[in-house]
């Protein structure tokens, strides 16, 4: 028994012959006696008396009608949101994003996506890198975009971004009057970073290592936030994303440190399951990812 029986069958019962049914089906009359034959014999009964005025059913076949009907009716509700699926007029979209990204670059994304295509939800989760690289790899995220370096060869890995890393000072720090100052000069006073695990620290941290240079900080601070505040409060140096720092760099709230000898550009990266089946929805979003306009002080490659 298959759905194109199950069609047939459900065609003659409600035409109460073959004859009409096989036109309102656009086949040959042979064809749909044949096909109500063969699902007869696997039944092993009849479903259908035969009758002068064209064909009744037997109690076999008032029993099957209305299982047919739920069925061919569920196949048609399955392929109508399959085609609305296609067409991102339903659905669901899971993102995972590191701090700098969740907050300073999906809401954009998200903003332009939604508009687009307004039936399909969306879901943003924002933690550290390695936080998010664990989500993407069991499967409970559709796709991850972080700062950090990539440890799993189970993801798939494209740099879709790149964003500037910046010194950040309170303002009156004493090195903002004694230029020009070296990255070697950032141990004279307390630096303040984020946690381990986040991709911003591990950047910063590589890029220190390639001049010969190794930092302790001073404080780990759990948010981009809490860092900004801390800087801003005089308890000490901090590198940041430019993103992060547009807004009190140009109120005067924090003070950019010129370092002459570091220069720290990173690359921001798009994961997805290596082998899994992008959705409609995520080929969408990545599309759009590739089409977003530059941001300053980082852009879309």
């Amino acid at each position: 028994m298959n759905l194109n029986d199950l069609k047939i069958f459900a065609a003659i019962a409600q035409a109460g012959s073959m004859t009409t049914a096989a036109r309102q089906l656009r086949v040959t009359q042979p064809a749909v006696s044949k096909r109500l034959a063969e699902l007869e014999a696997d039944l092993g009964m009849p479903l259908f008396d035969r009758v002068p005025r064209g064909v009744r059913l037997t109690p076999a076949g008032q029993t099957l009608l209305p299982h047919a009907q739920r069925i061919l009716s569920m196949a048609d509700a399955a392929e109508m949101e399959l085609q609305d699926l296609g067409s991102l007029g339903t659905g669901r979209l899971s993102i995972g994003a590191s701090t700098t990204i969740g907050s300073y670059l999906i809401p954009q994304l998200f903003g332009r996506f939604h508009r687009l295509y307004p039936g399909v939800a969306l879901e943003l989760e924002i933690g550290n890198t390695a936080r998010i690289q664990s989500a993407v790899l069991d499967d409970r995220l559709d796709m991850g975009l972080t700062e950090g370096f990539v440890i799993s060869d189970a993801l798939d890995v494209e740099a879709v971004a790149e964003d500037d890393m910046v010194v950040i000072v309170a303002p009156g720090h004493p090195m903002l009057a004694q230029p020009p100052v070296r990255a070697a000069n950032l141990a004279e006073h307390p630096l303040l970073m984020r946690e381990p695990g986040s991709g911003t620290r591990d950047v910063i941290e590589a890029a220190l290592a390639q001049r010969g240079i190794t930092l302790s900080p001073a404080m780990s601070l759990g948010s981009t936030e809490a860092l900004k505040n801390a800087v801003a409060a005089g308890l000490g140096v901090a590198i940041v994303s430019r993103l992060t720092v547009e807004l009190e760099l140009s109120t005067g709230r924090l003070a950019e440190l010129p370092v002459t000898d570091l220069a720290i550009r990173r690359a921001l990266h798009l994961l997805q399951l290596r082998g899994k089946t992008p959705s409609p929805a995520m080929t969408a979003f990545v599309q759009l990812l590739h089409q977003a306009p530059p941001q300053s002080g980082g852009y879309f490659i």
